[in-house]
């Protein structure tokens, strides 16, 4: 067999798999190991923050993402979370990647909790998704702790914005841009 065609069944295959519709089972337990992970998440930050449990629950919703990336000069992550909606009790699924470029080097997991302070705001996020950017990074943890600011704040567009490093390490400087949106695979 010439290599053109193991190539060519190659990428059939992997077609395939990309285009095939995970089962509900499946969808289902994916789901699941997402609000696992937000949980633990949640009790991340509200370790590093007990006044941030009265300000989830007081909120509108609430989103929690658990990212992985690496970064040397030019960096990415990507990772998947949910938005809670604290008056209807419903869960929306949701895909986050980020790019960056700059003085930069590490490797980290990392938990972003978002905490809207409006229902349109939250909304707008589902509906829409979001862009964000980013400057200095100076975060280092491992086993749930984090050197740095344990849970570094941020105001963005009617929400506050928390990141916790859980493991890893990450230093520099760089332009970033974080793009959320429904995830089509759990919701």
């Amino acid at each position: 067999m010439k290599i053109h065609d193991i190539l060519s069944v190659a990428a059939l295959a992997l077609l395939v798999g990309a285009c095939a519709t995970p089962s509900p089972a499946d969808k289902g337990s994916k789901q699941a190991e997402v609000r696992q992970a937000t949980q633990k998440s949640l009790d991340k930050f509200y370790q590093a923050d007990p006044k941030l449990q009265s300000a989830v629950a007081s909120a509108p919703g609430y989103a929690v993402f658990t990212t992985y990336g690496l970064s040397f000069i030019v960096g990415g992550s990507g990772g998947k979370g949910l938005v809670h909606n604290n008056q209807t009790n419903a869960d929306t699924f949701m895909d986050m990647a980020q790019a960056s470029a700059g003085a930069q080097i590490g490797a980290a997991q990392s938990d972003t909790l978002i905490v809207f302070k409006t229902p349109e705001a939250m909304q707008k996020f589902v509906d829409k998704g979001w862009v964000a950017g980013g400057g200095a990074i100076a975060q280092a943890g491992a086993k749930g702790e984090s050197a740095g600011p344990a849970a570094g704040e941020n105001v963005v567009a009617d929400a506050k914005y928390y990141t916790l490093t859980t493991n890893g390490l990450q230093a520099g400087v760089a332009a970033a841009g974080t793009k959320y949106w429904k995830s089509s695979e759990l919701n």
